[in-house]
C-alpha cells in the first residue's frame, strides 16, 4: 500500500508538470489576432526568401506551373493594398456565422435556451437524469459559451436533490458541454463557422468542391446519441462510484422551476411555432416540382441545401420571437431589431479576429505557397506511402495536442485549415470529411487544459460541495471522459470512412 500511494503521487507530480507545461507555452502565445498579423508578417517575409530562389509548382487541379511570387514585390504590395477590404468582407464565414447569430443571438437573449435546457433537466426522471444531462449538455453549444456556465451547476444541484453525489453532476455538465461541444442534432454557429474557412481553402485546389454547413450533419447526429449515452455510462459506472457517497454538507438549494406556468406556455408555443416552421419548410421541399429541389427532383444538391443558412436563421428568429413575446421579453416590433443588435455585439471579438485571419489566408494564397506546400506534403506522404485513414487519425491527435495550447476553435482551424486541406484534397479527401476530423480532435480536449477561460469557473462550481478540491480533481473528473470520447469518435470515423456512410448529404471520405 505505501509503494501504491508513493506511485499515485509520483503520477500526480508528472501530470501537474504536464499540466504547468501546457501552462506556461499556451501564456505565451500572443492574442489569437495578433497570432495572425504576425502569421501574415511571417508570410510577408517568407514569400520574398523562397521567390529568390524561383520556386514553381504545377497546380494538381489546372495543370498550370505556379511561381512562388513575393508579397514584397510591386506586385505584391499592390495586391496588399488593393484586396485588403475585399479579404475582409468577401471572407465566407464572416457573413455565414453572422447570420447566424442574428436568429441564434436573438432566441438567446430571450432566454429561450437557459429556459429549455433548465426545464429539461429540472423535469427529467430520476432513472435517465445522467443521460438527460448528457444530451442537453452535448445540444447545449447551440446557446454558445452560456451552456459552459448553466449546465454543470444545474447538473450539480439535481443530482444532490435526489441523494447523487453532486460532484458526479458537475463532472457530467463539464464533459457534455465542453469535450461533447462539436457535437450536435441542430445546425449550429459552429457549422457555419468551420464550412466558412473550409470553403475558403477547398477552392484554392478545386472551386467545384465547398463545404456547406450541414456537410457534418449526420455523423455529429450520430455522435450526439453515441456520446450521450457512452457519457452517461462511464458517469454511473465508473465516476460516480469512484467518488463515494458524498460526505459533505452542502446547502441544497430550491428546485422548483421559477414561473413554471408563464415559462410553461412559452415554451409550449415555441414548440408549435417549431413544428409548424418545419412542416411548412417540408412541405415547401417534397412538394411536387419544388423550385427547392434539384432538376432530377433531388435534394442533393438543391437550393434548398444551399439556402440552409437563411432557412435556420428565419427558424430562431420564429421560435426567439414566440418565446419573446409570450414571455414578454418582446413587447414591440422594435424589439427584435434592438435583441439582434445586442447578439452582434456580442461578436465583436470575432469579426475583428477574422479581420487578420482573412489577410493571412489571402496572402498564403496569392502567393502560391499554400499550393506549394501541399503538393509537396502530398507527394511525400504518398511515398512515404502514409496515406488512407492513418493519416487521418494523425491529423486527428495533432490537433488535440495543438487544441490544448489554442483555445479558440476558430482560430485553431483557421490556422490549420491552410495547410491539411488542399494537402489531404491532394490525396482525394473531402474537405468536409478534415473537417470532421478537426472537430473530434479540438473537442476532446477542452476540458483538460488550464487555458480554459472557465476554468476557474469550473473550479469555483466544485468548491461549492468540495472545499479541497484543485485542479487535479477536475483533471482526474475529466481524463476519462477525454480518453472515452476522442477513441469513440475516432471509431466513428474510422467506421464511416471505411464503410462508406456518408458524413453530411452527399458527403462521403474521398471528393467523387
Amino acid at each position: 500500500m505505501p509503494q501504491l500511494a508513493t506511485e499515485v503521487q509520483s503520477s500526480e507530480k508528472g501530470f501537474s508538470r504536464f499540466l504547468n507545461f501546457i501552462e506556461r507555452v499556451g501564456n505565451r502565445l500572443p492574442h489569437p489576432f495578433m497570432l495572425f498579423v504576425y502569421l501574415a508578417l511571417f508570410m510577408i517575409v517568407i514569400s520574398f526568401v523562397v521567390s529568390l530562389f524561383n520556386v514553381s509548382v504545377k497546380h494538381p487541379g489546372t495543370g498550370e506551373v505556379l511561381q512562388v511570387k513575393s508579397l514584397l514585390s510591386g506586385e505584391g504590395l499592390k495586391f496588399m493594398l488593393t484586396s485588403m477590404l475585399e479579404n475582409f468582407t468577401g471572407f465566407k464565414p464572416l457573413g455565414l456565422v453572422l447570420t447566424m447569430m442574428l436568429g441564434i443571438g436573438m432566441a438567446q437573449r430571450v432566454g429561450l435556451f437557459e429556459s429549455a435546457i433548465k426545464k429539461t433537466i429540472i423535469k427529467a426522471h430520476k432513472s435517465i437524469i445522467t443521460y438527460t444531462v448528457f444530451f442537453i449538455g452535448i445540444m447545449g453549444n447551440i446557446a454558445s459559451d452560456a451552456a459552459f456556465v448553466i449546465i454543470p451547476p444545474l447538473a450539480a444541484v439535481v443530482f444532490y436533490s435526489i441523494g447523487r453525489h453532486p460532484l458526479a453532476g458537475l463532472a457530467a455538465g463539464f464533459a457534455s458541454s465542453g469535450i461533447g461541444f462539436t457535437a450536435n442534432i441542430l445546425i449550429a454557429g459552429t457549422d457555419a463557422l468551420l464550412s466558412g474557412i473550409s470553403t475558403e481553402i477547398s477552392t484554392t485546389i478545386n472551386p467545384d468542391v465547398t463545404v456547406t454547413p450541414v456537410d457534418n450533419w449526420y455523423f455529429m447526429s450520430i455522435s450526439t446519441i453515441v456520446l450521450t449515452i457512452a457519457g452517461g455510462l462511464l458517469t454511473e459506472k465508473f465516476i460516480e462510484p469512484r467518488l463515494g457517497k458524498y460526505e459533505g454538507n452542502a446547502e441544497k438549494k430550491e428546485l422548483d422551476f421559477k414561473g413554471d406556468a408563464l415559462e410553461s406556455r412559452a415554451l409550449r408555443n415555441t414548440l408549435i411555432a417549431a413544428i409548424i416552421y418545419i412542416g411548412v419548410i417540408a412541405l415547401a421541399v417534397f412538394f411536387p416540382n419544388s423550385p427547392l429541389r434539384n432538376e432530377e427532383g433531388g435534394i442533393i444538391p438543391s437550393p434548398f441545401l444551399d439556402g440552409i443558412i437563411p432557412i435556420i436563421f428565419l427558424f430562431f428568429l420564429t421560435v426567439g420571437v414566440t418565446f419573446g413575446v409570450t414571455m414578454k421579453k418582446i413587447k414591440k416590433v422594435s424589439d427584435v431589431p434592438e435583441l439582434m443588435t445586442d447578439s452582434i455585439r456580442d461578436m465583436a471579438g470575432y469579426i475583428v479576429l477574422v479581420f487578420a485571419i482573412a489577410q493571412f489566408i489571402a496572402y498564403f494564397n496569392w502567393s502560391n505557397i499554400s499550393t506549394l506546400i501541399a503538393v509537396n506534403s502530398a507527394d511525400l506522404l504518398t511515398h512515404m506511402n502514409l496515406t488512407g485513414m492513418p493519416v487521418i487519425i494523425g491529423f486527428v491527435f495533432l490537433t488535440a495536442i495543438l487544441s490544448l495550447f489554442i483555445m479558440s476553435g476558430s482560430a485553431l482551424w483557421a490556422l490549420e485549415a491552410p495547410v491539411f486541406i488542399p494537402m489531404l484534397m491532394l490525396l482525394n479527401y473531402h474537405p468536409a470529411f478534415i473537417q470532421v476530423a478537426y472537430r473530434i480532435g479540438e473537442s476532446s480536449t477542452n476540458m483538460v487544459t488550464p487555458l480554459n477561460p472557465y476554468f476557474a469557473v469550473l473550479l469555483a462550481f466544485m468548491n461549492e460541495y468540495d472545499k479541497k478540491a484543485g485542479i487535479g480533481t477536475l483533471m482526474a473528473l475529466m481524463i476519462p471522459y477525454t480518453i472515452l470520447f476522442l477513441t469513440i469518435w475516432i471509431i466513428l470515423l474510422v467506421a464511416f470512412g471505411l464503410l462508406g456512410i456518408p458524413v453530411g448529404p452527399g458527403i462521403g471520405m474521398y471528393i467523387k
